[in-house]
C-alpha cells in the first residue's frame, strides 16, 4: 500500500466515523474508499466490517454519558444485536452477493423517513425494558448490519426513536453501542473464517477511532431537528442510490 492509499484510508475513516456516529452512515464513505484501491467488493466489505470495529469503539466511548445508567437495558439488545450480528456475518459468506439488494432501498428509504416522525415528549434516559417488538426488530437490523451495512445505523435509530420518548442523543447513543456490538460479532467472525486486508483495516481503523468518538460530542450539540432532517435526507439519497443500482 502507497503512502497516498494510507492517507485516503486515514482521512476516509474520519469521515466514516462521524458519518457513523451521527447519522449511522460510516460504510457508504469507507467501502467506496477500499474500493478505489484495488480491493474487490467482497474483500472490501469484510475488510471494512473488520475496520468499523473501531469506529464502535470510539462512538460508544464518546457516548458514554447518554449510556450511563442504561446496563440492563444494553445488555438485552446487545444479546440480540450479537446473534444478528452473527447470522448476518454467516449470509454474507455463504449467500449471493445480490440476495438482499432489492429489499434494501426500500427498508433505507421508508426508516429515513421515519427519522422525521416527532415523538410527543423527549426523556432523557429510558433505562427500563424494550417491548419484544422492539428487541426483534434489533436482532433483524443487526442481521441486515453484519451482512453489508449500509445505512444500517439510519434503520437502528429510526426504530428507537419511533419506539421511545427519547432524545435523539440518547437514541443515538443506544445505535452506535449496539451496532458496535453487532459489527464486532460479524468481524470476529469474518477474521476467522474470511480473507482481511490487515494493511487497509490499520489506517482506516485509525480514522474510524477519531470520527466515532468525535461524532455524540458533534451529536449532543446540534440541534435536534435539523441533525433529524439531515440523517433522513442522507439515507433518502443512499436508498435512492441503491434502489437504481437494483432495479
Amino acid at each position: 500500500m502507497s503512502g497516498y492509499e494510507f492517507v485516503l484510508l486515514v482521512l476516509a475513516g474520519i469521515g466514516a466515523g462521524l458519518a457513523g456516529a451521527v447519522a449511522g452512515l460510516a460504510s457508504i464513505i469507507s467501502y467506496p474508499a477500499l474500493l478505489a484501491t484495488g480491493l474487490s467488493p467482497v474483500i472490501a466489505n469484510v475488510t471494512n466490517t473488520v475496520a468499523l470495529v473501531f469506529s464502535g469503539l470510539g462512538s460508544t466511548l464518546g457516548s458514554r454519558p447518554e449510556l450511563y445508567g442504561q446496563g440492563r437495558r444494553m445488555r438485552v439488545l446487545g444479546v440480540a444485536a450479537a446473534l444478528g450480528g452473527a447470522l448476518g456475518a454467516v449470509l454474507l459468506l455463504l449467500t449471493p452477493a445480490g440476495a438482499f439488494e432489492r429489499v434494501v432501498p426500500v427498508l433505507i428509504g421508508g426508516a429515513s423517513l421515519c427519522v422525521l416522525i416527532p415523538r410527543p415528549r423527549a426523556q432523557r434516559h429510558h433505562s427500563g425494558s424494550d417491548a419484544r417488538w422492539v428487541v426483534a426488530g434489533v436482532f433483524a437490523v443487526s442481521v441486515y448490519g453484519g451482512y453489508f451495512g449500509a445505512a444500517a445505523g439510519v434503520l437502528l435509530l429510526a426504530l428507537l426513536l419511533f419506539a421511545t420518548a427519547e432524545s435523539l442523543p440518547n437514541s443515538n447513543a443506544i445505535k452506535n453501542a449496539v451496532l458496535a456490538l453487532a459489527n464486532s460479532i460479524a468481524a470476529l467472525g469474518f477474521v476467522v473464517f474470511s480473507d482481511v486486508v490487515w494493511l487497509a483495516v490499520v489506517p482506516l481503523s485509525i480514522g474510524f477511532f477519531v470520527g466515532g468518538w468525535l461524532g455524540p460530542l458533534l451529536v449532543r450539540r446540534m440541534p435536534a431537528q435539523p441533525l433529524r432532517l439531515l440523517i433522513a435526507m442522507a439515507g433518502l439519497g443512499i436508498a435512492i442510490r441503491l434502489g437504481l443500482q437494483a432495479y
